[in-house]
């Protein structure tokens, strides 16, 4: 069954700075494991003039500039603990060298910023009681994560929840999604509003990982999901259709805290299928149709350059499924001014610029189990000449 159309959009402008954050630890005896060493100890010294003393014990710089290393270099949280944004146990403390017992209770205090400019106006494709379907903007980050923790779906969808009240009325918790996107990546978000709608949904998009690892039983029932993506690819695919099933995994790379998603053999499996729809001769480009078997991150992405095609845009893949840059175990560790690290030089994930739309979603409803269809609108250059001449004689008649 189609989605019942939906013509529906929300959205709220985002403030100039956002709330900050607070960010809550316990300290822990495994916690003291990992001190500074002294070269650093020493380094720590002299780039800031200040007498770190050695003394039996954690001290407060220690389990900062050790356990999130990632945040901000030892200078960014020197800088944190004399700006009063460390509590220790109820109090403002400004003395790296304060000693931590277990059990201490420390709270970091991120000052608000200026957020990235993004979109925040999210257009409704379908929506029921348990679930909601949003076509979601290029430039939009679903989850908070990194320079973007208020101007996300999830922040938009959270706040159209109390606007209208139902959900707080109802106990009900927020809608949330159920998968990612990436920022740059427009196209279907699937959203639960309610426990079961969620686990249901999250079990959808795990079997069909499964799967491809090769972990699937054939006495089990067809996948409850599938996504159809369009994407505009670098060069001129010679192959009408291309199976790609190399695995990916993680690499070190700066400015990602977790590691970067490559194309690599030690990686875990993943599948794409990939459908020539228009190869453009004088552009050096093709219009492809994709559908993800799994859903790694940046799958489409990684596949499509490990094959000698990246997405036309693409800041940060290269052909192989690699990052374009090669010396990527270089960080800067100079710091910004609420103490963290300057934005990487160097593109990363979150970078827009490339043309990848999730077009098309099937699944069993999770509570019903009807079978729904749903279309987002292709953006223009994602259309193909006769989809592009479809719609104008449309506009035109409705004009």
């Amino acid at each position: 069954m189609a989605a019942p159309a939906t013509p529906n959009h929300f959205g709220v402008p985002w403030p100039q700075f956002n709330d900050g954050l607070s960010y809550h630890d316990t300290v822990r005896s495994s916690d003291s494991g990992s001190p500074l060493s002294l070269s650093s100890k020493n380094d720590f010294r002299v780039l800031l003039n200040v007498n770190i003393v050695k003394i039996p014990g954690l001290s407060l710089i220690e389990f900062y500039s050790t356990k999130y290393k990632s945040s901000a270099p030892l200078q960014g949280w020197l800088q944190r603990i004399n700006s009063e944004q460390i509590i220790v146990d109820g109090s403002v403390v400004t003395d790296p060298n304060t000693l931590l017992r277990v059990g201490s209770k420390l709270v970091y205090h991120r000052l608000p910023w200026k957020e990235p400019d993004a979109p925040y106006m999210i257009e409704v494709l379908y929506e029921d009681g348990d679930i909601i379907a949003l076509n979601k903007p290029s430039g939009l980050q679903v989850l908070p994560g990194g320079l973007f923790q208020q101007r996300t779906v999830l922040t938009q969808l959270q706040w159209q929840a109390n606007k209208q009240g139902t959900f707080e009325a109802d106990q009900r918790p927020h809608p949330v999604p159920v998968h990612r996107l990436g920022r740059g990546t427009s196209g279907i978000l699937l959203c639960a509003k309610s426990k079961l709608a969620k686990t249901c949904l999250a079990s959808y998009f795990a079997d069909g990982t499964s799967q491809v690892g090769g972990k699937s039983d054939s006495s089990k029932e067809p996948r409850k999901i599938a996504k159809i993506y369009r994407a505009l690819v670098s060069g001129i695919v010679d192959n009408d259709k291309v199976v790609i099933d190399q695995p990916i995994g993680v690499v070190k790379y700066p400015g990602v805290a977790k590691g970067l998603y490559v194309a690599s053999q030690s990686g875990k499996p993943a599948l794409s299928v990939v459908n020539i729809l228009e190869r453009d001769l004088q552009r050096n480009s093709t219009l492809v149709q994709v559908q993800i078997q799994s859903g790694r991150p940046h799958q489409i992405r990684i596949h499509l350059s490990f094959v000698g095609h990246p997405l036309l845009g693409d800041p940060l893949y290269a052909v192989g499924g690699q990052p374009k840059c090669l010396d990527c175990d270089f960080v800067d560790e100079s710091f910004a001014e609420d103490g963290g690290y300057q934005r990487p030089s160097k593109p990363v994930p979150g970078d827009c610029g490339y043309h990848l739309h999730a077009h098309q979603l099937a699944l069993t409803h999770p509570i019903t189990n009807e079978v729904i269809e749903i279309i987002a609108p292709l953006p223009s250059i994602l259309q193909t000449a006769k989809e592009a001449g479809e719609i104008g004689i449309t506009q035109q008649t409705t004009a």
